[in-house]
């Protein structure tokens, strides 16, 4: 079994984590809410990562328009998401995402509010022109996902003038996009993004989704109400994906070694390392997990809201055996501490 098929694995979970909060926040929230949250979550994403990573797609030599549309393309794709170029001009160049689109895949599409597709416009493609200390560069929006046309699409323009914040992002329904040429397409640096590189891109990019949709929605709703919603669904997605991912790294449906071997695996996908500490007499494994991923770079109440969230992963896919298994955990100073064993009693998640 090669390394790349834990990698695989986590950045199939993380990502269908995503699509499993995106619906529970819009079963249970309102449609301005949710907004609010999708616009923090892109500009906390953009903050973090669309000027850092320009001078590594070797973008910095192009127009502004032109330069913002490349990245898009080239960036979605680091994270296995397709998205198409259309060269127009020095001050107008197009993108459009293809089906199925890898925020909203599957029937999550039929699920989330318009909402959240204008709130990461507001977050992210409002603000390109602000990061790049050019007040003339906007974005327009010719369609979008939700509303049943020929899904995201719109194009970067660089006007004559200084736009005022409602001109950032405006809206031109009747436009169609330039024909696509497969030679025109950029592509990431061979020399920096080899097949490894990008399978472990592809899955930091769900992380990091989790990650920062887990803190907004703790700055939206409260750590509370975060604390609710990210680990109810957390544990329906460990729940409903254990089968497949173990599938993913050959691991069985078995005994109490299986579930070691299954979360062994898994969090080996993470790039970390569990370290067998204990056997009580077959009844109890315990694990030491040090510096876990999921929260480096994380502190104070928003590492743990993570931390106590994504743990809810990992009961909730123990609890998928056909041998139901228990998992405890505890944070110490080595790490964290886990604990699997065959499940005597069931615990109920809060509402």
């Amino acid at each position: 079994m090669s390394d790349s098929q834990y990698v695989r694995a986590q950045a199939y979970l993380h990502h269908a984590y995503l699509l499993g909060l995106q619906l529970i926040i819009s079963a249970n929230k309102e449609p301005e809410l949710i907004e609010k949250w999708a616009f923090r979550l892109f500009r906390r994403q953009h903050e973090q990562k669309f000027l850092s990573s320009f001078e590594k797609l070797g973008l910095n030599d192009l127009s502004d328009a032109v330069a913002c549309a490349q990245y898009h393309v080239m960036s979605n794709a680091i994270g296995g998401v397709a998205v198409e170029y259309m060269y127009e001009s020095e001050q107008k160049a197009w993108v459009r995402f293809r089906y199925p689109r890898w925020l909203y895949e599957g029937p999550t599409i039929c699920g989330v509010p318009n909402e959240i597709c204008r709130g990461f416009l507001k977050g992210w493609y409002a603000y390109n022109g602000i990061s790049l200390n050019n007040p003339r560069l906007g974005f327009v929006c010719v369609s979008e996902d939700m509303t049943g046309e020929i899904g995201f699409c719109g194009y970067f323009k660089e006007y004559q003038h200084d736009l005022k914040e409602d001109q950032r992002l405006v809206f031109a329904r009747d436009e169609m996009p330039p024909p696509y040429h497969e030679n025109e397409q950029p592509v990431p640096p061979s020399n920096l993004w080899d097949d490894e590189r990008l399978e472990k891109a592809n899955r930091n990019y769900a992380i990091q989704f989790i990650c920062n949709s887990l803190v907004e929605l703790s700055e939206v709703f409260g750590k509370e109400e975060a604390q609710r919603l990210g680990s109810r669904a957390a544990r329906l997605i460990g729940l409903q994906y254990f089968q497949e991912t173990r599938k993913m790294i050959g691991t069985d449906d078995g005994d109490l070694n299986s579930a070691v071997e299954y979360l062994t695996g898994m969090f080996k996908g993470m790039g970390d390392v569990l370290e067998i500490a204990s056997r009580e007499d077959g009844r109890r494994v315990k694990l030491i997990h040090s510096a876990p991923r999921i929260v480096r770079g994380l502190e104070g109440d928003h590492r743990d809201l993570v931390l106590s969230c994504w743990q809810e992963l990992w009961k909730g896919a123990l609890s998928s055996f056909r041998v139901l298994k228990g998992l405890e955990w505890e944070r110490r100073d080595d790490g964290i501490h886990w604990f699997v064993s065959e499940l005597k009693k069931r615990e109920r998640l809060g509402n």
